[in-house]
């Protein structure tokens, strides 16, 4: 069985329990195990050991949405976290037929035209907005929270992320601001609150986004200088002193980022700064996971930092600061994926059963890539001279008691 060479090549740490259709079982990894307590995997039909083997991204998680596989001792996470410790930062990794296409094919899947870009949005952000409200914090922040102390709620550790944006961005009095892929409107209105008669656009594609956005507006009583409007980016006209963009880059796509840096370059001010905040890889340039692109996030890519920067010197930006936080996100999609496990049924309710496999599968894989595969997210502040932001990050806390 091809499965079976894989693993006992592949599986040196812990130890996998395969059991076949026929009740058949094969141990992995160490030995000395305890057959009521080790993790293992079923195949509950004959073919499907193979359909992993020769096609690991997508097979694994196609198999678990559709019940072909059961886990036992543990859930879907405990097993892909095995795989994790085992394929040391991405070098053993697996690869399989639609990885081999996926890196013959890797500029087609990236081009992202304004039709494409809107409908690829539409189909991860216009889902049932209950959906979110299940794992999400209070805010909706749907990205790296900052685990910045020990401890810490979600909810708090998201407020620390956007304050610590906040901070970057060095907001004054008066400011215009743009914020590029809104999401909610949770950093939008945060931004306006954190300095006097700050003024925010905030930009989206996705309907269900927008309406929930304009109306916490209205309910925070800042319509008056919160706006959110349904535009690509590539279309915003004027001049901002600030812009700021979470969690978004990842659509944007490779072709088009020299793109949306000219246009970042082209609407901030001579005074201005600019912070972008992504999800990179610490690796050379490479795909985007094939399970991803089909079912989670069509069109999205999370790019090496090598790619991204010398598109901002294109641009003709300055970068003046990166920050690399790493184990952030994991921490992040854990709080996530304990929640939505906990409003499983819910979920159900608004769904079905194998939407929620499908969405434990993604949760529990991005978990696994943050702490094992090399995935990390990196903040990128910008601007126009050199020395327009202070030479130090002191300024961001100027008080050390701030940061706890």
């Amino acid at each position: 069985m091809l499965l079976d060479r894989i693993l006992r090549r592949l599986i040196k740490r812990g130890r996998l329990i395969i059991e076949d259709a026929k009740g058949r079982r094969r141990a992995y990894g160490e030995t000395g195990g305890d057959d009521a307590r080790d993790l293992v995997l079923v195949l509950k039909e004959p073919s499907v050991g193979n359909r992993i083997a020769l096609d690991p991204d997508p097979g694994l998680g196609e198999a678990y949405m559709e019940g072909k596989i059961e886990i036992r001792n543990g859930r879907i996470y405990d097993l892909l976290e095995l795989i994790g410790r085992n394929i040391d930062n991405g070098r053993n990794t697996p690869g399989g037929i639609s990885r081999t296409f996926g890196h013959l094919l890797r500029k087609a899947h990236q081009i992202n035209p304004a039709h494409r870009a809107r409908k690829n949005v539409a189909h991860h952000y216009d889902l049932s907005g209950e959906l979110y409200d299940l794992f999400l914090d209070k805010d909706r922040q749907y990205s790296c929270a900052y685990f910045d102390t020990g401890n810490l709620t979600l909810d708090e550790a998201q407020e620390r992320k956007k304050a610590h944006i906040a901070r970057k961005l060095m907001l004054e009095p008066g400011n215009r601001v743009l914020d590029i892929g809104c999401g909610w409107g949770g950093m939008a209105l945060t931004l306006a609150r954190t300095a006097p008669d700050v003024q925010v656009l905030g930009v989206t594609l996705s309907t269900e986004q927008l309406g929930v956005a304009r109306r916490r507006a209205e309910e925070a009583g800042l319509a008056d200088r919160v706006k959110f409007e349904l535009i690509d980016y590539r279309k915003v006209e004027g001049q901002f002193d600030r812009i700021v963009s979470v969690g978004m880059f990842e659509h944007v796509g490779v072709p088009q980022y020299q793109t949306f840096f000219d246009k970042v370059n082209a609407l901030l001010s001579p005074d201005g700064v600019a912070v972008l905040h992504s999800i990179g890889r610490n690796e050379p340039p490479g795909i985007t996971s094939p399970f991803i692109r089909k079912y989670i996030f069509p069109g999205g890519y999370i790019p090496a930092v090598s790619e991204v920067l010398n598109r901002v010197e294109k641009s003709g930006l300055w970068t003046t600061d990166i920050e690399i936080l790493r184990i952030h996100y994991a921490e992040t999609v854990r709080h996530w994926r304990m929640r939505f496990l906990d409003n499983w049924d819910k979920a159900k309710a608004i769904y079905d059963e194998r939407f929620c496999r499908m969405w434990e599968f993604y949760l529990a894989g991005s978990e696994m890539a943050f702490r094992h595969d090399g995935l990390m997210v990196f903040q990128i502040q910008m601007a126009k001279h050199v020395e327009r932001v202070p030479l130090t990050r002191a300024y961001m806390y100027p008080d050390p008691g701030l940061a706890e």
